[in-house]
């Protein structure tokens, strides 16, 4: 009875099983089709972000001679192909190490299968026997003496403040200061504003005048009724910061230089404050307990294997295997998953030895500013990335000092650069929709500095109590389009094109003013000396309504040299080869710096000459001189961000986007190759590869135990 039962429940399984089966399979069936045409969309992804590397490296030799895109040759394609198998190789390389999977395979062995190393067995094996001989020994204990130093000089933020502050003290006191044309046109500014404040009758004087927006220059028709002589083509919160200290300074000692000299070193403690404390939320995790045994941020990876701190005293304690050799170098003072010695010195040096950084601290060109505050910004950001929870765990206040410093970086970014709004309002979106249980912080952080500084500019532009910036800063990529075909191929420009540009540039002007990697003389900024081929005495809005028609007819005309104008304004800022158009050396060596000042220019002069052309010339090193511009940083955070994309880090992505966006600003500003654009991203890609490599551990060693 009992097997006759049995075997008719087993004969009726199969049955019923064999439906479900069906629908089973055909649901799994779907679901592996589904994820592979994910994957091929997220490498989709990363294989453009490497073409178009590829593109910016092969097109180099073509822009460096003035030539075009239609000269492509072998040369370009053999660039082509390296400048895309390398970074492709890296990514590929970046996703295989993530996920635990040897970089280079695996090889068969009398033991079964090994990862294939870049370093041969037998030279593994001699290096093991020298390290256990006795002078292997001593440098052995010297290496962790020295580990143990670092960590220790670097386990909080006022150590680390010190170190940049000592590092970089010969900045301020024998350079003093950088400097180039746009904060004399700020002070400028300001002293015709102050002039009117104070009662002096300043009225427009009439089309033939030149005032300081007449150097930009903005539009006539943006200028409101009312003279006023503020405006916001760099920033108005910049311009009467600047402008009221030179003008104390000018009240007290006939000169500016005692002015550029605060303002420099005040940026330079507000720089070695931003780094150190984002330096500090990167390398010490500073919202985990000390001496936390596990990652109580991420409590889905679950328990894992534990080891004995120091075997010579079991007091000590467990932690994980990869926390060990932190916590024997950092005396277990540290976190779970804080930093080792060797990312806290590569990151320390960087801020301390880099051009980029170092003549940044006292560069006053509104763009370092920015970048210190986003590198601020930055750290809080991965705090809130650390502190993230699922919904059933319980919500992760952020702290009051670190919400803080959220504003307060934000309010710098606004004030710094008028571009800053885009990427506040970007994160802000991220933010609600991965976050949204956190969303009155990033309501208070992110949105009132956006309303406040963002809007109350517009209200006061509204009224005419400041002009704004002119529309056509913004259609750089469009102008020099424009001009490189009235220079190369006017015949092409179709007489309604010409009919409607006519009031708004002068198109023979516009090609004699055209240099491929700058847009600022074909806008026509400058001095009275200047060409004019922006008619911004006389154009109107009306004008300007036509001007994009006008665009698209002349790029429709000839879309080869419309192509040639983009590349050639943009290909610098993903080329590790190109030099930079206008480095951070210059600043501390222009002539604003070295002619027009009253007694900077004296000060250790022949020491800046050197400084200035030391850094210079070492940026010109092939390879090794890659390290000191920004494109080398830009090229690796958007291979970084494609490998992130590759392997659905979605929530990471979400800190990161920001960084995508500046790059989208660097492409669209004036000039190609303009290091101060880079900064930001320069400036925390010791960060980002810092949090891939965190960010990789669990796979790894979810590999390593299977």
């Amino acid at each position: 009875m009992t097997t006759a039962h049995i075997t008719d429940h087993s004969a009726a399984t199969p049955a019923r099983g064999g439906r479900g089966g069906s629908g089973g399979r055909s649901r799994r069936a779907t679901g592996t089709a589904l994820a592979r045409l994910a994957a091929v969309a997220r490498w989709t992804l990363a294989v453009a972000a490497c073409l178009w590397i590829a593109l910016c490296v092969a097109v180099g030799p073509l822009y460096w001679a003035d030539s075009s895109i239609a000269d492509f040759g072998a040369v370009n394609w053999l660039l082509a192909v390296v400048g895309f198998l390398a970074p492709f190789a890296a990514v590929v390389a970046m996703t295989r190490w993530a996920n635990g999977i040897p970089v280079f395979g695996w090889s068969s062995g009398k033991n079964g299968l090994h990862p294939r190393r870049l370093i041969p067995a037998g030279a593994r094996r001699a290096a093991a026997r020298l390290l256990a001989s006795a002078p292997g020994s001593w440098v052995s204990r010297t290496g962790r003496f020295l580990a143990r130093i670092c960590v220790r000089a670097t386990d909080r933020w006022w150590k680390i403040a010190l170190i940049l502050f000592i590092g970089w003290l010969w900045v301020p006191t024998t350079l003093l200061s950088a400097f180039g044309a746009d904060i004399r046109s700020q002070a400028r500014e300001f002293s015709w504003a102050w002039n009117q404040w104070t009662g002096l009758d300043q009225p427009y004087i009439g089309f033939f005048s030149f005032v300081p927006m007449d150097i930009y220059p903005t539009a006539h028709y943006i200028w409101p009724s009312n003279p006023t002589y503020l405006t916001d083509q760099h920033n108005i919160v910049l311009t009467v910061l600047y402008g009221a200290v030179l003008s104390v300074s000018r009240y007290f000692t006939d000169s500016n230089d005692v002015g550029f000299v605060v303002l420099s070193s005040a940026q330079f403690l507000f720089a070695a404050f931003c780094c150190a404390a984002t330096a500090n939320r990167f390398f010490n995790l500073p919202w985990l307990p000390r001496r936390a045994g596990i990652d109580f941020t991420h409590p889905e990876r679950g328990p894992m294997a534990l080891v004995m701190l120091d075997f010579a005293h079991p007091e000590r304690g467990y932690a994980s295997p990869g926390f060990a050799a932190r916590a024997c170098a950092g005396n277990g003072r540290l976190p779970e998953g804080a930093s080792g010695w060797f990312s806290r010195l590569v990151i320390i040096l960087f801020f301390l030895c880099c051009p980029l950084a170092v003549f940044s601290t006292i560069s006053l060109t509104k763009s370092p500013l920015f970048a210190f505050s986003f590198v601020w910004a930055f750290g809080v950001w991965y705090e809130l990335f650390r502190t993230w929870r699922g919904k059933g765990d319980k919500v992760v206040r952020l702290c009051r000092r670190s919400l803080i410093a959220l504003i307060l970086a934000c309010v710098v970014m606004l004030a710094s650069a008028k571009y800053a709004w885009y990427i506040i309002v970007l994160q802000l979106i991220l933010a609600l929709l991965s976050d949204h249980r956190r969303w009155k912080a990033y309501v208070v952080a992110l949105l009132l500095p956006v309303i406040v500084l963002h809007g109350g500019v517009v209200m006061l532009t509204r009224t005419g109590a400041i002009i704004s910036g002119d529309p056509i800063e913004s259609h750089g990529v469009q102008l020099q389009q424009i001009a490189r075909i009235a220079k190369r191929n006017p015949g092409s420009i179709p007489q309604s094109a010409r009919e409607e540009i006519a009031p708004i540039f002068n198109l023979d002007q516009m090609a004699d003013a055209y240099q491929p990697q700058d847009a600022d003389p074909v806008k026509s900024s400058g001095i009275q000396s200047k060409k004019v081929s922006y008619r911004w005495r006389s154009v109107t809005q009306g004008d300007m309504a036509r001007f994009n028609s006008a665009w698209w007819q002349i790029v429709k005309a000839d879309p080869v040299t419309a192509i040639d104008a983009l590349l050639a304004k943009c290909f610098g800022y993903f080329n590790p080869m190109d030099q930079p158009y206008v480095s951070m050396d210059y600043y501390v060596n222009s002539d604003y710096v070295t002619d027009q000042t009253t007694w900077i220019k004296y000060w250790c002069s022949e020491w800046r000459q050197s400084i200035a052309e030391g850094a210079k010339q070492f940026g010109e090193i092939p390879v090794l001189g890659w390290v000191a511009h920004g494109n080398l940083y830009v090229m690796m955070t958007l291979l970084i961000g494609a490998a992130e994309v590759v392997l659905r880090r979605w929530r990471t992505l979400v800190m990161h986007l920001p960084l995508l966006l500046l790059m989208g600003v660097m492409i669209t500003a004036p000039a190609n190759n303009f290091e101060r654009h880079m900064l930001p991203v320069a400036f925390v890609f010791g960060f980002v590869v810092l949090t891939f490599w965190r960010e990789s551990q669990r796979a790894r060693r979810n590999a390593d135990i299977r």
